[in-house]
């Protein structure tokens, strides 16, 4: 059995209506432009989170190879994806922004106003002293751009992929055994009460909020632990009312963020793990999970508030599919990184903007 660990946030699902169309926009904005797999399929094993029915969808996962979690761009076939009812705020739960990691906040705040991004706000510091600032793509979704010293490599780019979510939530106390314990974002790098400046961006300017940054381990494991890089999760909690979910009398895979993804090892270990705390994975594919492209083991779990965490365990990965060549980890008993120049051979798949 291999060693369980956590690697990294591999990636975080976004529902959209025309997935092509939102990639476009992604390798455009964010340069997430190499695609791991695109693949059409019936999600058979999610039934319990599309209403007892099983839905088509088609999805795509692309990466940022200067280093971070990629984007599972998911849209629905068998239906018209929902909206939430409500526009989304800040004192909602679940997945309410995604944070991205960037070398300048000026120079990237010109880059994304020039492709088109809703500019929320100029460029602030956080309480940690950190620039950063907020945007929403065409489609109403929240990202946070922020400065970061975590990469991969490093090129012109302006920006890399994810570097972590901010997650509403009722409880911060409550949530962090989960984010901290079983999820090792084990640093916690603030935690304060109090009422933000850089928060008037998103229209909470005036509102006490809690704020705990957790961050992961900067030893990274996994075959892909280095190309993931760093991550954060920030946890915010407010006594103001109402506090609805991100999802609330909707689907997973309708529009929004509809999860944060874990590259993990030793799913088994992990399972055996979080049952010994009580906890219960809500799906688990076992060994069954095969999109053709890429395959693995794939599981969820809830936050106290519902909030939908995937891990994910690589047992393939295509490095040129055309020529039938494929990275396979099945049997892999490490949790070392592979070598740079391996994981680099993804970049073959490149799509340009």
């Amino acid at each position: 059995m291999n060693q369980a660990t956590i690697n990294g946030i591999q990636q975080v699902g976004i529902g959209v209506k025309d997935a092509n169309q939102a990639w476009a926009w992604y390798r455009k904005a964010f340069k997430m432009d190499v695609p791991i797999f695109q693949d059409s399929a019936e999600a058979k094993l999610m039934t319990r989170y599309t209403s007892g029915k099983v839905e088509s969808r088609h999805a795509i996962l692309a990466l940022n190879m200067q280093g971070g979690g990629g984007f599972e761009i998911w849209q629905y076939t068998s239906k018209v994806p929902l909206a939430s009812e409500e526009e989304l705020t800040w004192k909602d739960l679940g997945i309410l922004a995604v944070k991205m990691r960037c070398h300048d906040t000026q120079k990237t705040y010109a880059h994304l106003k020039n492709v088109g991004a809703v500019m929320l706000g100029e460029p602030a510091k956080n309480p940690l002293g950190i620039w950063h600032f907020y945007v929403k793509d065409p489609y109403g979704n929240m990202f946070e751009l922020i400065e970061n010293g975590s990469w991969f490599s490093k090129n012109k780019d302006f920006t890399g992929g994810v570097l972590g979510v901010v997650i509403g939530v009722s409880s911060v106390d409550a949530a962090l055994p989960i984010y901290q314990n079983h999820l090792m974002q084990t640093e916690i790098l603030f935690d304060k009460t109090g009422i933000w400046e850089d928060f008037a961006q998103v229209g909470e300017g005036q509102t006490e909020y809690r704020r705990a940054i957790l961050q992961g381990s900067s030893v990274m494991t996994g075959a892909f632990g280095r190309l993931f890089c760093q991550s954060q999760i920030e946890l915010i909690e407010t006594k103001n009312q109402p506090r609805n979910k991100a999802f609330e009398n909707r689907n997973w895979g309708d529009l929004g963020f509809i999860h944060v993804c874990f590259d993990v090892n030793g799913m088994s270990a992990i399972k055996e793990n979080l049952a010994k705390e009580g906890m219960a994975l809500t799906v688990d594919s076992g060994n069954e999970f095969d999109m053709g492209k890429a395959a693995g083991r794939f599981s969820y779990l809830e936050d106290p508030d519902g909030t939908l965490i995937e891990m994910v365990e690589t047992f393939k990965v295509p490095i040129m599919e055309k020529l039938g060549w494929y990275l396979n980890l099945g049997k892999r008993k490490s949790t070392k990184n592979l070598p740079n120049f391996v994981v680099k051979l993804l970049s073959l798949n490149r799509v340009k903007a």
